[in-house]
């Protein structure tokens, strides 16, 4: 390889300039779509400082104005080589096709930016780093790929200009002979001016396309990109600790907005999954799933006429919540409903749920994003359910009583719990209490895990997250006789004043109870001790901003569909059809105040003509003199010079001369346009007057270009001398 200080003559520091911009605009792109790459997080830690570093080596080169070649030879052998470590890193190291490609592009980028030699080179660099920013559109659907997409755009412009002008620059069959730095600087200075209005004006109409050409379907690619590990929480089988695992994230999940509530007033859980069936340490869900029934525009009817949806007419009003919900992408295939949902809407082909209430989508074309749903959010009374019977459907014994191979003390500790207690209700609500306020809440898990879980939590380290709670109390449950069930989902985590939206976290993820009362369907309880509150600074009140930003990049650009067309153009209408009534209403009253205003004029005129035509009148003079004000201030200032030549000489000599010429053409000798004073001489038949014209036409030169100020004051003795020559 060589490294060399690179030189070139004089005469060819233009083309030089050119070349070096070109290359530093190709260098700033690929910078661009690596930076675009890398915030998406996608990237592991050993890719991003190797080709970090490669890509800042290549631009102290750049900044050094230094060149390093890797000899071709060597390019051949390194990419055949990448080859074979390729299929390795598909099928040992990243496993995903997706990643192992995306190294593939940025080990031919880093092996093209040290031998570029020919413009194809140059080419291949622009798409690779095309390529990057596409790889990114995959792997991340944030907000902040706007910016990055931004920058991108405007080092694509800047990178094009150049190439054409180096294109052309190599055209030309005329060479620039020289150019000063002053040159350059101008050309970087119309570069930076030109392509951020040019970026600015694509940007523009890209967003203009888009808004009216909607998203159909989700991206063929994105099938490609990794799975979330939230999913693994939410499936028919879970492990404890796996919603721990969740806890553990700070990750943004989904955002909920609930109609009408604009200052975070429900507290609300978000059910995910229900699980009925334990092994010691598993949870499953063996409940088939069925399809469920469409009403038609993304409509489903979630109300299923079964057992446990029945309400007592006893059991109150009902109290109907309708909400939005955002998911972030590739979470899972559940969606998150308040209690007791009743219909969903969304741009999904077909739903189903299983006999735990828990709904799924079944469209692999449109996962889990944006939908709505109304839930009914109302509780029987405390007296309702103390007074509820024990006499439970079939189903409901079959399924919900299940134990696995129970520790001896969990029984004996349930019935000591809940001794007092006399229905069923109280039981539950007694093992709550319990739970609660005797054990302790921990997210760290244990180094290895206890053959019986759940025995170990309660009799032994007596700390743990909510799943140990949950599992623990659904087991009492069940040795006493009452059915449950655990549910997974989340608990309604910060509210967002700025959007009005609750923002919804990893560590929101939540495990809890239900048991079943006859007549009244599913009770939730929740026997893990409460979170400690969160403390709200200045810099948790800022990212409230920056998360709006976000949501409106996921609802009106990631998930911008027809539906999102179809309410926008409604707004539009709406908007213009309120701004179209103003307008006729600001008119109308405008008009009526004229035409008052005339009537009361002519009302006023009618009694005084003479006073009003007197005002008219000289309202006429005042106006024709400030229409013509510019004309009498000219007339005055002429005659003053006039008066008065000596004050300004060439002033005052143009003056006369042009009052000479009119006084001439009176008496028939009119001066042409294109003629010279001394040229007009000749025109002139009279010797006299002609001598007289010479005489005024020395003086007039004298005073106009030379200033001379006794010249300029014989002028209108001279002038005066011109009329009546012809007299003589």
């Amino acid at each position: 390889m060589t490294l060399a200080r690179s030189k070139q003559p004089e005469i060819a520091r233009l083309p030089t300039a050119v070349q070096h911009y070109f290359e530093v605009a190709l260098y700033l792109l690929v910078l661009c779509g690596f930076g675009t790459l890398v915030s998406t997080g996608g990237l592991d830690l050993p890719t991003v400082l190797l080709v970090g570093a490669a890509i800042l080596f290549r631009g102290y080169l750049l900044a050094a104005r230094r060149t390093l070649l890797i000899p071709e030879s060597w390019t051949t052998t390194l990419t055949l080589g990448y080859v074979a470590f390729y299929l390795a890193d598909y099928f040992v190291f990243s496993g995903l096709f997706v990643t192992a490609t995306v190294h593939l592009v940025l080990f031919v980028m880093v092996v093209r930016l040290f031998s570029t030699r020919r413009d194809r080179d140059y080419y291949f660099l622009a798409v690779i780093s095309f390529l990057m920013v596409l790889a990114a559109a995959v792997l991340t659907v944030d907000s902040t790929f706007l910016f990055a997409f931004a920058a991108f755009m405007l080092m694509a412009v800047v990178a094009c200009i150049l190439m054409e002008m180096r294109h052309a620059t190599g055209q030309a069959t005329v060479r620039a002979t020289s150019s000063s730095d002053d040159s350059h600087r101008q050309m970087a200075f119309s570069l930076a001016g030109a392509s951020p209005l040019l970026a600015i004006l694509i940007l523009l109409g890209a967003t203009a396309i888009f808004f009216v050409l909607p998203r159909t379907s989700t991206g063929y690619l994105s099938a490609f990109a990794r799975n979330h590990t939230f999913s693994t929480g939410f499936s028919d089988q879970v492990q404890l600790g796996q919603i721990g695992e969740i806890q553990q994230s700070n990750s943004l999940v989904m955002h909920i907005q609930i109609d009408g509530d604009t200052h975070g007033a429900y507290d609300l859980k978000w059910r995910g999954v229900t699980l009925n069936v334990f092994d010691g340490k598993t949870w499953f869900n063996p409940h088939a799933q069925h399809v469920v029934t469409s009403v038609g525009t993304g409509r489903f009817l979630l109300l299923q006429d079964r057992a446990n949806w029945r309400r007592l007419p006893a059991a109150g009003p009902a109290q109907p919540i309708h909400y939005r919900v955002l998911m972030e992408p590739l979470i899972s295939n559940v969606f998150f409903l308040a209690p007791t949902p009743r219909l969903l809407q969304g741009n999904y082909r077909l739903l189903s749920m299983d006999n735990g209430d828990a709904v799924f989508d079944l469209d692999p074309e449109h996962p889990v994003g944006r939908y709505e749903a109304t839930s009914d959010i109302a509780q029987p009374s405390l007296s309702q359910l103390r007074a509820a019977s024990n006499d439970y459907p079939p189903e409901i014994l079959l399924n919900y009583l299940q134990l696995p191979r129970v520790d001896d003390r969990v029984l004996p500790l349930a019935k000591q719990i809940t001794g007092p207690a006399e229905n069923n209700y109280d039981k539950a609500a007694a093992l709550e209490r319990y739970l609660r306020t005797h054990f302790g809440y921990t997210l760290q898990l244990p180094r290895s895990v206890p053959r019986d879980p759940v025995a170990n939590f309660l009799f032994e380290r007596k700390r743990g997250h909510c799943e140990y709670f949950a599992s623990a109390m659904a087991l009492m449950l069940r040795t006493l006789g009452i059915p449950s069930r655990v549910v997974n989902g989340f608990r309604t985590g910060e509210f967002n004043d700025l959007t009005s939206q609750y923002l919804v976290r990893g560590n929101n993820a939540h495990s809890w109870v239900e048991a079943y009362f006859p007549g009244y369907g599913w009770i939730s309880f929740d026997p893990t001790p409460a979170a400690p509150l969160q403390m709200h600074t200045g810099w948790s009140r800022s990212m409230l901003y920056v998360d709006a930003l976000a949501s409106f990049w996921r609802e009106w650009v990631i998930n911008y569909d027809a539906g999102h067309q179809y309410n926008l153009g409604r707004a539009a209408r709406r908007n213009s059809l309120e701004w179209l009534q103003r307008a006729r209403g600001w008119a109308r009253r405008h008009h009526e105040a004229l035409l008052n205003a005339a009537r009361r004029t002519s009302r006023t005129v009618s009694d005084s003509p003479v006073k009003w035509w007197f005002g008219a009148t000289l309202m006429a003079l005042l106006l024709l003199l400030a229409a013509n004000a510019g004309k009498l201030w000219r007339a005055i200032r002429s005659r003053r010079l006039a008066a008065r030549p000596e004050k300004s000489p060439s002033l005052a000599a143009t003056i006369w001369y042009e009052r000479m010429t009119r006084m001439l053409a009176r008496k028939g000798w009119n001066k042409p346009p294109a003629h010279t004073p001394k040229e007009f001489l000749v025109c002139i038949p009279d010797e006299a007057t002609r001598n007289s014209v010479a005489k005024f036409t020395r003086h007039y030169e004298s005073a106009r270009f030379g200033g001379s100020a006794e010249d300029a004051r014989r002028l209108p003795e001279l002038y005066e001398e011109i009329s009546t020559a012809g007299r003589r």
